[in-house]
């Protein structure tokens, strides 16, 4: 049976490897300036745990990794800030466990903002639950949120579970 749990410090190099093997997707789709190899190295693994993002995994009982999700209190929301399955095992439900894990724990507002042009996430969440907040509140919850280039915030959607009220932020 597979286990949802958090992440170890022995986990990191499969995270990364599952982190870059999964964004392999976004080459071609995202714009060319925001794409980089690796997607995610070791250094910036390091930067988003000591900025508060904390990582869990969905590991096979031979300990081998799934996927990993990487979720962040930030004020009055938490964000899902990565979320990667590893190829082999995407369309088995490895997302869907990690995100109704974080539903059932949280119980308040996530938020996930994803590359507009990352059509497949977007379906994904929206599958899940989530709803795209438009282009507005898109900008506005990206600037109040997340610490992200502008380049970033003018190519991205945000989505929330549960839906925001039609007026004001959370």
């Amino acid at each position: 049976m597979t286990e949802l749990r958090r992440a170890r410090e022995a986990d990191r190099p499969a995270i990364l490897a599952i982190v870059n093997a999964a964004a392999e997707a976004y080459r071609g789709v995202i714009p060319a300036d925001r794409f980089h190899e690796p997607y995610m190295g070791a250094g910036e693994l390091d930067r988003e745990i000591a900025s508060g993002v904390e990582f869990w995994v969905h590991a096979e009982p031979d300990g081998t990794l799934l996927g990993a999700m990487g979720v962040q209190p930030v004020q009055d929301v938490v964000l899902i800030r990565h979320a990667y399955v590893a190829p082999a095992s995407q369309g088995r439900g490895v997302g869907r466990a990690l995100l109704e894990h974080f539903r059932r724990e949280i119980g308040g507002q996530l938020l996930v903002g994803t590359w507009a042009t990352a059509e497949w996430a977007i379906r994904f969440y929206r599958r899940n639950g989530f709803v795209d907040v438009g282009p507005e509140r898109t900008a506005e919850l990206l600037r109040r949120y997340w610490d992200i280039p502008e380049r970033q915030v003018e190519t991205s959607v945000v989505l929330a579970s549960p839906p925001l009220p039609a007026a004001g932020l959370p």
